[in-house]
């Protein structure tokens, strides 16, 4: 039997983030869960060496990387539309859970077990983590975007910002004091010496 999981991972490159907002650049979820795998794995060593916390980053990063997974079957939807209600938001919980289910359904059977706990992200620590790295993401996309021009993001970016803070992370604040600031420069500025 022929197992499409890893053709409909593949396909994570077709689903636009963002749909809702005028874009100076588009980004996708395959692109997004990079970047959030990423970031997530940054919280992650951070917690362990400045914070000296217990968390293994590789497997955050591999959440990461599949944390929006079930977005091949459902799409993308707006954050306002999810988050508009308890019940919308409910109702999509159950909705990616199926979806789930039918990514993991897809795996050989002698991989389904390796598979579920990461497309489930069932350790609550790496959990948060992920859910941090996935706002950074999109304040960095914010952030992006206001650096081209784009005063569309403005209001997302100050509610992004304000949700970041909210979490009280310490390797989130930490990130935001020492590697934030460098997504709003340039490269020559990013080059300048004293930068690293």
């Amino acid at each position: 039997m022929t197992s499409p999981f890893y053709a409909y991972i593949g396909r994570m490159r077709n689903i636009t983030r963002w749909a809702l907002m005028r874009n100076t650049f588009s980004e996708n979820v395959q692109e997004h869960s990079h970047m959030v795998a990423v970031l997530a794995h940054a919280l992650a060593v951070i917690r362990l060496r400045v914070f000296g916390g217990q968390i293994d980053p590789g497997a955050v990063a591999v959440a990461a990387l599949y944390h929006d997974a079930p977005e091949i079957l459902t799409g993308d939807m707006p954050t306002p539309i999810k988050y508009y209600d308890p019940e919308i938001e409910a109702a999509y919980r159950r909705v990616e859970a199926v979806a789930e289910d039918k990514l993991i359904a897809m795996l050989p059977a002698e991989l389904r077990a390796d598979y579920a706990p990461i497309l489930r992200a069932s350790d609550e620590e790496t959990r948060r983590l992920v859910k941090a790295a996935d706002k950074l993401s999109a304040y960095i996309k914010c952030v992006e975007e206001l650096k081209a021009g784009n005063l569309e993001f403005r209001p997302a970016a100050e509610q992004t910002r304000a949700a970041l803070e909210a979490m009280a992370l310490p390797e989130l604040d930490y990130f935001m004091a020492h590697c934030m600031p460098a997504f709003s420069m340039t490269l020559d500025e990013l080059e300048r010496p004293g930068t690293f």
